[in-house]
């Protein structure tokens, strides 16, 4: 017996459990979720956990869960998609909508794979240079050979997703271990801290019940600050804004465009089919949303402990450039202008974003050097690797298709070369003019296609001439209707805010975003039209 069927007669044993008998046998056949996992606890959710902290202490705890929950009712759709039609999305996307949805998927796809890398190595290098091992020094020699040694750990691991047999079960245990140890570093953090008494476990309690109010006003805790600032309004209406563009941002980019691409392709690798979409669903949750979860929990928690309404990390007069914003509003209204007094500076240094360095600093008093650099600092660089390792994985997925060549391993490990060859050149570009010119234009063209990606899996959802008898009927019809259309409309406001906000960015950053939000516009429009004329072309 071949290890797919013994794989398929564990989930049929698994439809005629119990609830936990399900899960017990799920739990060994899961893969694809940790996959996700891996992707999604990258340098992007660590700043964005990390800021949270920063701006709502623990009061904004439920965002980060609550955005990935709508994310994964679209990866859900994708999986239920994919696996009752079994076949590649790309080629059934032009063939049922439009080639321009699928072509523009898969593009923005490389992008975000190629560009997304850069930061990785960044982040990866810093944990090894600044956290882990100090002593070898920042020069340029040093951090090209961290970043091959990085480069060819993720190549090799690829190599192993691609070679038949044990191979792809030896890449499987080996994310699932990083992710576990991503998320056992950041929680060793936490407990530390926890028996020092940093912690108070009811604020954080508190904080992961819903508080849509810090849309409209700020954290309490800055109150009594703003009140006594030069200017109360300024600053409330600062606060919330920030407040107002991670709320946003989060629900916007909890899912990468590129993690929309890789699930049915990892899902399709394993040769999962309709009777796999029940452990399709739970091995999203076991290995995307309870890592992420725990991760970026701890982070938040560490980061509010330290940082949240503090200054005492920060150099007097960081927040300078917040001051100058302050400063310059008075030209518009010149009647209020009143010197920036202490608050103003207080106000301004406490908002200053913070890096996982600067976080570990501060923790050593608490948790000593060992948790605070070298646990941290491991959780960090395992952040940095596992990342990098599935950005290489989907590009050579995606180059698979732009090729034509389905499964051809060359290609597959070309693709993986070119995502992770780019990354290595990010502790060198991911600075000034050229992180702009790299991040702008990727980020717009994902942002754009991130509901389209949800809205194209919406009408496949719908459609009879895509999957036949496997069309949710009834109560099922409904409830994935409503959750779906939650989450893609939830994900299309949050793009149009994200991408409208950078359309002020002076120059040709300013017109990308505007042509990001025209292109937005004119995919929902195809989509509909297309889906409307297959559906009612003759069977």
């Amino acid at each position: 017996m071949s290890n797919y069927e013994r794989e398929l007669q564990m989930v049929e044993e698994a439809s005629r459990k119990g609830p936990l008998g399900k899960a017990a046998i799920y739990t060994k056949l899961s893969g694809p979720g940790w996959m996700q996992g891996a992707i999604t606890l990258g340098g992007g959710s660590l700043a964005g956990a990390l800021y949270l902290g920063v701006i709502a202490g623990f009061g904004l705890m439920w965002l980060q869960p609550l955005a990935m929950i709508c994310g994964i009712i679209m990866l859900a759709a994708i999986a239920y998609v994919t696996l009752s039609t079994e076949q590649r999305p790309f080629g059934a996307i032009n063939q049922h909508l439009s080639p321009l949805l699928g072509w523009s998927w898969l593009i923005a796809t490389i992008m975000a794979n190629i560009v997304w890398c850069m930061p990785q190595f960044g982040l990866g290098t810093a944990a090894i240079q600044q956290n882990l091992f100090p002593s070898i020094g920042s020069g340029t020699g040093t951090t090209i050979a961290i970043c091959a040694v990085m480069f060819f750990i993720a190549f090799g691991i690829n190599l192993l997703y691609e070679s038949d047999g044990k191979g792809v079960k030896v890449f499987d245990w080996i994310i699932k271990i990083l992710v576990g140890l991503i998320v056992l570093s950041f929680f060793a953090v936490v407990i530390t801290l926890t028996t020092n008494g940093a912690i108070n476990w009811g604020q954080i309690f508190a904080g992961l019940i819903p508080d849509p109010s810090l849309l409209f006003k700020p954290s309490s805790s800055f109150d009594a600050l703003i009140a006594a600032s030069s200017n109360p309004d300024w600053w409330t209406a600062h606060i919330i804004k920030d407040q107002r563009d991670i709320i946003v941002t989060a629900f916007a980019t909890a899912v990468g465009i590129n993690m929309t691409w890789l699930l049915p392709y990892s899902l399709l690798k394993k040769r999962w089919g309709k009777k796999h979409r029940g452990l399709a669903i739970f091995d999203l949750s076991i290995g995307l949303f309870i890592p992420f979860f725990l991760a970026t929990s701890c982070v938040v928690i560490a980061a509010a402990s330290q940082f949240h309404a503090k200054t005492d990390d920060v150099e007097p007069g960081s927040g300078a450039k917040t001051i100058a914003a302050l400063e310059a509003s008075y030209a518009k209204t010149p009647e209020s202008a009143v010197p920036a007094n202490d608050s103003d500076q207080r106000l301004a240094d406490m908002l200053v974003k913070r890096n996982n360095f600067q976080l570990a600093t501060t923790l050593e008093p608490l948790a000593g050097k060992t948790v605070s650099q070298k646990i941290f600092g491991f959780g960090v660089l395992g952040m940095a690797i596992s990342t990098i390792i599935i950005l290489m994985l989907m590009n050579g997925l995606a180059f698979q298709e732009l090729f034509g060549k389905p499964n051809n391993k060359t290609v597959h490990l070309f693709g993986c070369a070119v995502s992770g060859i780019a990354g290595t050149f990010g502790p060198f570009l991911w600075t000034g003019p050229a992180k702009a010119a790299l991040a702008i234009p990727t980020s717009v063209i994902g942002g754009s296609l991130i509901p389209i990606a949800y809205f194209t899996f919406f009408l496949m959802m719908n459609s009879k001439k895509v999957l036949g008898e496997n069309l949710p009927s009834g109560g099922k019809r409904v409830l994935w209707n409503t959750l779906m259309a939650t989450a893609t409309g939830i994900a299309t406001l949050g793009s149009f805010w994200v991408l409208h906000g950078k359309t002020s960015l002076p120059g040709w950053q300013g017109a990308v975003a505007w042509g990001g939000l025209g292109f937005l516009v004119l995919l929902f429009v195809v989509g509909t039209v297309s889906f409307l004329k297959n559906e009612q072309k003759p069977a």
